[in-house]
């Protein structure tokens, strides 16, 4: 499963599930020590490992999409 770290509230991380949009509370001590809001996780092997690519890939399509509003409001 890939989730996205909502949030990080003292030392629960807050997890979105990137597909079905379920979010879950997680201790961050279970978790990756580089995460911040933002970051992708995959969970698999009953671990948790940071997907990196596709966190820049989701950063990237985010850029983009602030663009063409920032644009659109130009108009």
């Amino acid at each position: 499963m890939k989730y996205a770290v909502d949030e990080i509230i003292d030392d629960i991380a807050v997890l979105e599930n990137i597909e079905t949009k379920e979010k879950i509370n997680i201790n961050i001590t279970k978790l990756p020590k580089n995460i911040h809001d933002g970051s992708i996780i995959i969970y698999e092997d009953n671990s948790y490992k940071i997907d990196k690519e596709l966190e820049l890939s989701r950063e990237e399509l985010i850029r983009r999409k602030l663009e063409r509003v920032k644009n659109i409001e130009k108009d």
